[in-house]
């Protein structure tokens, strides 16, 4: 097994200035979505981790003021795109243009809004799958291809998405290859009593809450560096490959296909970032646990007799989690060995 060579541990005092300005970021975000502090929490957690958020939930919920809050927040250029089914690939991308340059006409690429640092991608399973393709290699990539010319976005660059369940009229199921490019899917809960009357006593149909901008760009910058330089032990790493390899193994729960390599370096990144957010220094297999549902449900099929029977890729997360310790147990090295076992 190779080692870092390069690898700098946190100190005391990055930890602590990264958990004021974390604070600062969590308790902002609480105050635009009341009674949501483990959303907020995933949310902070993806967005330590460069990756993209997918947020799942009946309208009305929360999950668009959400996303715009955090856009607020952050010193960040923003902007929103409202799937539908007629939008169409170059709506998202950009399209190349006819214009008359030095007195000759030629095509001149015009970026669309996916050219920015944080895009709302709202409603994104109303748009056709066509249409939602389009955003499968800027999420993987940071990049935009048009007639075989590559454009980059800038950086920092995330996608938070918002869809509505399947089950609702005019929904388009994601394709698995766009599913597994989300670090995270997030369901989004509706609230308790004491929450909805918080919100009719400080909201106001039509007018958004006022959130100011709490870190500035090299702040996140720094914040996100910071994230990878969270020490996570070998044990850790091979708590990973473990519960990501089960997913294809555990024959018993139902699982047609498991999740891929990328579900297994979320699980890490994530671990690491949550780990940042409650100020330690390593990440550990308790951090693992907490994201391994937001990261492996989107990312498990299950096979059409599970779903028959009701199963569902919650229940199979829960049981792998179970299933599988959070430490290897040795393996016997002779025979007699595995009979005194």
């Amino acid at each position: 097994m190779t080692t870092r060579t390069d690898f700098i541990p946190l100190n005391e005092a990055d930890l602590a200035a990264s958990t004021v300005s974390l604070g600062r970021l969590r308790d902002t975000l609480n105050n635009v979505l009341f009674g949501q502090e483990h959303l907020i929490e995933m949310v902070t957690i993806g967005l330590l981790s460069r990756g993209h958020l997918l947020l799942e939930g009946l309208p009305g919920l929360g999950k668009t003021e959400l996303v715009k809050g955090l856009a607020k927040a952050l010193q960040l250029d923003s902007k929103r795109i409202q799937f539908t089914p007629d939008l169409l690939p170059g709506d998202i991308t950009g399209n190349p243009v006819l214009q008359e340059i030095d007195g000759k006409r030629t095509f001149v690429f015009q970026p669309g809004p996916l050219f920015t640092n944080l895009v709302l991608a709202d409603e994104i399973n109303r748009a056709s799958p066509k249409t939602q393709s389009a955003l499968l290699e800027a999420m993987q990539e940071r990049r935009v291809t048009v007639m075989g010319e590559s454009h980059v976005l800038p950086g920092p660059f995330f996608v938070l998405a918002t869809q509505n369940p399947i089950e609702l009229e005019g929904t388009y199921p994601l394709p698995e290859a766009q599913l597994d490019r989300f670090l995270l899917k997030i369901e989004v809960r509706r609230s308790g009593v004491e929450t909805l009357e918080k919100i009719v006593l400080n909201r106001k149909i039509g007018i958004e809450p006022e959130v100011p901008t709490v870190l500035t760009r090299d702040e996140l910058n720094q914040l996100l560096d910071l994230s990878q330089r969270i020490y996570l032990p070998p044990v850790v790493a091979n708590y990973i490959a473990r519960l990501v390899d089960g997913t294809h193994t555990v024959g018993s729960l139902g699982i047609k296909y498991g999740a891929s390599p990328r579900a297994a370096l979320a699980l890490a990144a994530a671990a690491r970032s949550r780990a940042l957010l409650h100020s330690r220094p390593n990440a550990g297999t308790e951090d693992v646990r907490a994201v391994a549902h937001p990261i492996l449900q989107h990312r498990i099929i299950l096979d059409y007799n599970a779903r028959l029977d009701g199963a569902s890729t919650a229940t199979v997360v829960e049981k792998l989690l179970a299933e599988i310790p959070a430490q290897e147990l040795e393996r016997p090295k002779t025979l007699l060995d595995a009979k005194l076992r």
